[in-house]
This record gives C-alpha cells, structure tokens and sequence, in this order.
C-alpha cells in the first residue's frame, strides 16, 4: 500500500526529502497522511500529517520550522521536505495513512493506532 523512500546519511544541517509513494489504493480514498519515526531504543514519534485536501498539515514540536509535508495528487505521493537536520533526527521513518480525515478538536493523528496502513520506512542518519 505505502512505500517510503528518500533516507540516507547526511551532515547535520543538511536537507533530505522523503517520499511515500501510495500504491493499489486510490489515493483519493485516503483521506490522511503521516509521518513518524523510530530512533534507537526510543517509541516511535509523530513527525507531521497532511488531510486530502492539502490545506491541514500538523507538525510535531521537535520539527516545526524545519519539516514540511506536502502531496502530489497526480503521482499519488506525499513528500517530507526536511531541512537543518540535526543529530537527533536519526531515526527510521515511517509514513502511514488512513481512510478519514483531521478533525481539529481531536488530536489522534499523533498517534500509530489512528491510521490504518503503514509503509515499511526509510532509515535517516545525520552525522556531525
């Protein structure tokens, strides 16, 4: 369903992107998309999300200002733009997607058990 591609090593304050190519589904069934990661011997963490529509992203708060989420409907990929990378942005990273979209009042898409399918993730090294 989800494959996520794009990782590598990388000096700290470089940029990377990631993608999340959305295969089998139609990727207008899909209704949100994230983003999370798994470093060494920590619990995976929310990164971003963005709705159908493009418009709702959510960042979490150790990459607000230097991560962006985006989406291209007509080659059914959803991008991570990720700039200034620091050390401590090592980590496996995931994108995952369900069939329903953000309610504001309800901040569930942190969180692994609110989406549905999940890629296989693409490891990310930053090196000083």
């Amino acid at each position: 369903q989800l494959q996520a591609s794009g990782g590598g090593l990388v000096q700290a304050v470089d940029s990377l992107r990631l993608s999340c190519a959305v295969f089998g589904r139609a990727f207008r069934n899909i209704y949100a998309v994230g983003w999370f990661r798994q470093a060494p011997g920590k619990e995976r963490e929310f990164v971003a999300v963005i709705n159908w529509t493009g418009i709702s992203k959510y960042y979490g708060d150790s990459v607000k200002g230097r991560f962006t989420i985006s989406r291209d409907d007509a080659k059914n990929m959803v991008y991570l733009q990720m700039n200034s990378l620091k050390l401590e942005d090592t980590a496996v990273h995931y994108c995952a997607a369900r069939s329903f979209g953000i309610d504001t009042r309800n901040d569930d898409y942190e969180y692994e058990y609110a989406y549905e399918w999940w890629g296989q993730g693409t490891e990310v090294t930053v090196s000083s």
